[in-house]
């Protein structure tokens, strides 16, 4: 693997940066599988709770959603912290962090680069959700050891009956976003079985650019708010005109191998302006 793009993925963003935490970090158990089930015993997902799936939390608690206050890994980790400092898997409920699977990408993979492993959250659709060939919106991240492995730090896996690897997931289990956009575009995939959960849902080529954009901007080491999108997508409601979903399939092209298109992605990350100019939650359209 090219030493430069280890090295790009060693190197923290405003998300991934933990500061002072970094060397609590980096003291933290180095046996992935540890570290990824400590994780999830920090957070409650707010969605599963909303779904049911954990009931008897969302009896106990209000339900919260923190997404939007805890916008990075170091706000997650110093709210963790500030509620209980005993950072362990008998984390009392009440204690718990409300983020959804993006807030879980990003500490992973801060916790991971203050490891000094190369790490890179990774937006897309994951398959295992239900039963029903579907893939539902979902972040999960992507380390170096000797190959690039993905991970699921969510807690999600453990909500149901399947045997899933969480520390080195079988890559057909998650589309990414190029993958899903290149084969709604290519008829490969019902447009119908991509969908975001949200209200209400975005389903199709929509949820595949949404997503595209988010991986595109966490492979350039820049983990945006998932509210965020270019404003030109959003002012035309993500109705592309043909040229424009062109520019998209070139890029969604590169990005498909990230590693081997390393220097083009940049490049058009350094030049297509328009690509990373946002609106949505905190940017006015």
């Amino acid at each position: 693997m090219n030493k430069e793009i280890l090295d790009f993925y060693k190197r923290t963003s405003m998300y991934t940066d933990l500061g002072l935490y970094k060397t609590f970090a980096k003291n933290l158990t180095n046996d992935i599988n540890e570290l990824c089930l400590l994780q999830r015993r920090q957070i409650i997902h707010p969605v599963w709770i909303k779904l049911g799936l954990e009931q008897d939390k969302r009896e106990k608690h209000y339900l919260r959603y923190e997404d939007e206050v805890l916008t990075s890994a170091i706000n997650i980790l110093n709210e963790l912290l500030r509620r209980n400092k005993e950072y362990s898997v008998n984390r009392n409920d009440k204690d718990k962090v409300f983020v959804t699977c993006r807030g879980q990408a990003i500490l992973l993979a801060a916790i991971l680069k203050s490891k000094n492993i190369p790490a890179r959250v990774r937006s897309g659709f994951a398959s295992y959700f239900n039963d029903d060939n579907t893939y539902g919106d979902h972040w999960i991240v992507e380390y170096y050891d000797k190959d690039w492995r993905l991970a699921d730090p969510d807690c999600y896996y453990e909500l149901i009956d399947k045997n899933i690897n969480p520390t080195n997931m079988n890559k057909n289990l998650f589309l990414t976003g190029a993958e899903a956009y290149i084969k709604i575009r290519d008829k490969q995939i019902n447009a119908r079985n991509i969908y975001y959960q949200s209200e209400p849902p975005i389903i199709g080529l929509k949820a595949a650019i949404r997503a595209l954009f988010y991986d595109f901007n966490c492979l350039m080491n820049n983990e945006i708010y998932f509210l965020l999108q270019p404003k030109y997508v959003l002012k035309k409601n993500y109705d592309l005109n043909d040229d424009e979903l062109k520019e998209l399939d070139y890029l969604a092209n590169l990005m498909l191998e990230p590693n081997k298109n390393f220097n083009e992605l940049k490049n058009i990350w350094g030049k297509k302006i328009k690509f990373k100019d946002m609106g949505g939650a905190f940017n006015s359209i």
